[in-house]
């Protein structure tokens, strides 16, 4: 694809690109957030160097995709939208430190998420990124029918519980194959932070499955890896996408702000 106002450098044959030609700091025109809609939807996460962002510049940049959505967790006094991603000595867990898809414990989840780093650690600290689109690609015939039509409990108290074990978290239902609601393709949409079972199936079954998904999704072939560098911002595609977050750098510090995008629709069955 083509774009008028950046250029978009893959890093995967599957996932991820490197924008350029866009400054994050300054307000946006039309064509750019329409370019910037396209390189998401090919490349399902994009990446930002050297963007100096606050956590007001931060939500400007959400509101060019859509309303911003407020984290299960508390967001900044003065930004309730804006969530403060910071690990230090002090850490006994940090935020998205296993393989997740953004609040799918929601009735409606995140759109995309916009992650901007200001203080990273000497070394480590990168975040891996898969695809669901290939996840799902790379299934038996007969194993996507199986999943057709089956539904999963997504449950925030599985990823926020040990942050805040008294927390009245949200919990959805979701189908375990959506259908992406802007390229029409098909992902497959369970995670291990959020999806405690599938509804159909018995304990054993749903486990034996959720297990089986958990690894096949996790596969290297369907992911990019980020090296983060100060200032850098990653925008992803929460509807297609699961994250990690390499915690590698205790006691080092990494610090920034993060938004989320509100998206219009429940995920609907593909």
């Amino acid at each position: 694809m083509s774009y008028e106002t950046l250029t978009a450098e893959p890093l995967t044959p599957t996932i991820g690109a490197v924008v350029q030609g866009v400054d994050l700091t300054q307000p946006l025109s039309n064509a750019q957030v329409e370019d910037l809609h396209g390189a998401l939807a090919e490349h399902q996460v994009i990446f930002f160097r050297d963007q100096q962002l606050d956590p007001v510049s931060l939500k400007r940049v959400g509101q060019h995709f859509g309303a911003l959505q407020r984290h299960a967790l508390k967001g900044l006094p003065d930004h309730p939208e804006v969530r403060k991603l910071h690990a230090d000595e002090t850490s006994k867990h940090v935020a998205g430190e296993e393989w997740h898809t953004d609040m799918s414990c929601a009735e409606k989840p995140p759109m995309g998420s916009i992650l901007y780093l200001h203080t990273l650690p000497k070394l480590g600290g990168d975040t891996v990124f898969a695809s669901m689109y290939a996840a799902y690609d790379a299934l038996s015939d007969r194993m996507k029918d199986y999943l057709e039509g089956l539904t999963a409990t997504h449950d925030g108290r599985l990823a926020f519980g040990r942050f805040d074990p008294k927390g009245d978290y949200p919990i959805a239902t979701h189908p375990v194959i959506r259908a992406h609601p802007v390229t029409g393709r098909k992902v497959i949409y369970v995670n291990p932070g959020f999806t405690s079972h599938i509804n159909e199936l018995s304990k054993q079954e749903s486990d034996a499955i959720l297990r089986f998904l958990f690894q096949h999704c996790a596969n290297e072939y369907f992911q990019v890896r980020f090296r983060w560098e100060p200032h850098s911002v990653a925008f992803w595609d929460n509807r297609c996408t699961w994250h990690l977050a390499v915690w590698d750098y205790f006691p080092q510090l990494r610090s920034g702000y993060r938004v989320q995008i509100e998206d219009g629709d429940v995920p609907k069955a593909a």
